[in-house]
């Protein structure tokens, strides 16, 4: 019997690893976790450009002073699935486990690394790595050894030419809003009281900026809770959601069905103001964000965690109408949760573990529903409603007041016509005058309504019992456009108070039909100007009333400035 040995393809796996990480920020990620794990206190990160044979090719310096490597753990380092920290133990705060996370370097076009300990100095070289690996090789790395004093300790790492020398991602400000989001350095972890790595220091020195600035350890959440529910109304108005700030934390919590699995949980109910004051990478109106911005809809929501860094959104898990997780800045680490190599997504936890982490949140979640953190915003919402509705409507009267004075006016047969601002305004018009003059119009209207479609329906007038009368559309317009938001298959005729389209001119329907405005004059004193919507290959004209002059010739009204005693005061 004949046994078969799988084999592994070295090169093609150091390519998948290498080249998977699809952020080419997941190499600051990596290298800060490296720099934790070996207990730095102090890591600088540097972007620079630099010439090369008379082209540009980017230099990325890292570099810490954590404990550094021996020959093994440099060893380690170069290697694949071979970490050092691979059989960690339970309550290790170690990051690395798989060995995959080094492997990002290799995308570049040289790899230093320096590093001293116990009082020896290793550099290791590697040259076209990247070129190598494309060729099924594997990099070879040259290693020269020296020795250095007792105290020195820690490791740089230079990169050249890494992602193809693209550097649109390593602007300051967007490294920066990395760092502090998805990096050990800005771990939610200082919200649970964890304090070891609260006086770590990371410098940072993006490609557009010239010197280096100091990064505190932790991510930012808002420095306090918000005011009591009256006095953020009394101190901002209809703006007071806005401000509102609640913290709601759960720690050392256990999953139902695997109750020795433990799981930590921070939820801050935020409010824009609030997500606005300590986050300038956030987009919104009146404000000119940074490269690189984002709207609160594309960050904000619920992380899952582990290492207390956020790995994957789960926005779904605490939706019920749709957009609730935009008042959200939550996170929830579990340490069990499986991650892909490249640590972009917690896909490979299993899915009893998922299925229980998901019922545990969703229980926080609902607590907070019901709580009255959420009908304290609630309210403040509903507040706010009814102010806004009030200054709304006020404003609404002046303007309408304004509108009012401004139109014209012109009194027939015992009733005030008023020339309209709105399509409303032309339904109103033909209603008065339909009272009084009963044949103006040759049909009448048997059903109105705005919401949807043309606005009314209507029949031919004359003795025709209603159950052999033709039902037609009718479309009020203030003005007629070149434009026809419905379509002329439908349209029996138009009344409008005026037009915006000259005399064979076009005008299109929704479906994209043209029909072409014929304006024919009155064939005497009697009658009136004709204004027809024309289609040569229909028999069927569209009639548009256009009352404004239909008015004028048919029934002699003169519309006329108000005087001084007919203006309204404003309130």
């Amino acid at each position: 019997m004949a046994v078969l040995t799988p084999k592994v393809n070295e090169t093609q796996e150091f390519i998948e690893i290498a080249f998977d990480f699809s952020n080419p920020l997941d190499l600051v990620r990596e290298a800060i976790s490296n720099s934790f794990d070996a207990k730095a206190k102090e890591i600088k990160i540097a972007f620079s450009v630099e010439d090369e044979d008379g082209e540009k090719r980017l230099k990325i310096e890292l570099e810490d002073n954590g404990e550094g490597m021996n020959m093994e753990g440099l060893q380690s380092f170069f290697d694949l699935g071979n970490s050092s920290r691979k059989n960690k133990e339970k309550n290790s705060t170690l990051i690395g486990e798989k060995g995959h996370g080094t492997k990002v370097y290799l995308n570049c076009s040289k790899l230093i690394v320096e590093t001293e300990k116990d009082g020896k100095r290793l550099v290791a070289e590697m040259n076209q790595p990247k070129k190598n690996l494309y060729s099924k090789k594997i990099p070879e790395v040259n290693v020269s050894e020296s020795i250095c004093d007792e105290s020195n300790h820690g490791t740089k790492i230079t990169i050249y030419g890494y992602n193809n020398n693209r550097r649109d991602k390593f602007i300051h400000e967007i490294v920066k809003d990395y760092i502090l989001w998805f990096t050990k350095m800005g771990s939610i972890e200082k919200v649970f009281g964890k304090k070891d790595n609260k006086d770590v220091l990371l410098f940072l020195k993006g490609i557009d900026r010239e010197d280096f600035e100091t990064i505190k350890f932790g991510h930012i959440f808002p420095e306090k809770e918000s005011l009591s529910i009256s006095d953020l109304f009394d101190r901002y108005s209809v703006e007071a959601p806005k401000w509102y700030c609640k913290k709601i934390i759960k720690q050392n919590c256990s999953l139902k069905n695997s109750p020795e699995i433990k799981f930590d949980a921070v939820f801050y109910i935020e409010g824009s103001k609030v997500k606005y004051s300590y986050n300038k990478m956030i987009k919104h109106p009146g404000y000119s964000a940074p490269e690189g911005a984002y709207t609160v809809q594309e960050r904000y929501g619920l992380w899952l965690c582990k290492d207390y860094l956020p790995i994957q959104r789960k926005n779904e898990w605490i939706v019920k109408k749709g957009s609730e997780y935009t008042r959200f800045h939550a996170f929830v680490n579990c340490q069990e949760l499986k991650l892909t190599a490249n640590r972009g997504s917690i896909e490979n936890t299993p899915t009893e573990i998922m299925q229980d982490l998901y019922n545990c949140v969703k229980e926080i979640y609902e607590s907070i529903l019901e709580s009255s953190d959420w009908s304290d915003i609630d309210y403040l919402e509903s507040q706010v409603e009814a102010v806004s509705t009030v200054n709304r409507e006020k404003r609404d009267f002046e303007k309408r007041i304004k509108y009012i004075n401004k139109s014209k006016i012109a009194d027939y047969k015992g009733i005030r016509l008023t020339t309209p601002l709105q399509e409303q305004g032309v339904f109103c018009l033909y209603m008065q005058l339909s009272q009084v003059e009963k044949d103006l119009f040759p049909f009448e209207i048997i059903d109105y309504d705005t919401h949807t479609g043309i606005d009314v329906i209507v029949k031919d007038k004359g003795n025709i019992p209603t159950k052999n009368a033709k039902l037609y559309y009718v479309e009020f317009k203030n003005r007629l456009e070149n434009v026809f938001n419905h379509s002329f298959e439908n349209t029996h005729s138009i009344i409008c108070w005026d037009v915006n389209v000259k005399h064979n001119e076009e005008v299109i329907d929704v479906a994209q039909k043209a029909r072409i405005l014929k304006i024919v004059p009155g064939e005497n004193e009697d009658d009136y100007t004709h204004f027809y919507l024309d289609d040569i290959r229909s028999n069927r004209k569209i009639e548009v009333f256009v009352l404004c002059t239909f008015l004028a010739e048919k029934l002699h009204i003169r519309f006329r400035s108000r005087t001084e005693n007919e203006v309204y005061k404003e309130n």
